[in-house]
């Protein structure tokens, strides 16, 4: 895994913080919820090709 993905999940999660935290405090509670489901969703869409990789990876060495 690159050390990118790792500090672009790490851009999104204080990105999602910050929001959130604004969001809470001026009484958009919903839109707050919605901002971190969509920053979790994000980090599982940067996640998934290196899942790919890694099942694809166990698989040939599960096959000998």
């Amino acid at each position: 895994m690159d050390i990118t993905v790792v500090i672009k999940i790490a851009a999104v999660g204080i990105l999602v913080a910050i929001l959130n935290s604004i969001l809470s405090r001026s009484g958009r509670d919903d839109y707050a919820m919605i901002v971190a489901l969509a920053g979790i969703a994000a980090v599982l869409m940067m996640l998934l090709p290196q899942l790919v990789t890694l099942l694809e990876s166990a698989g040939t060495i599960l096959d000998f």
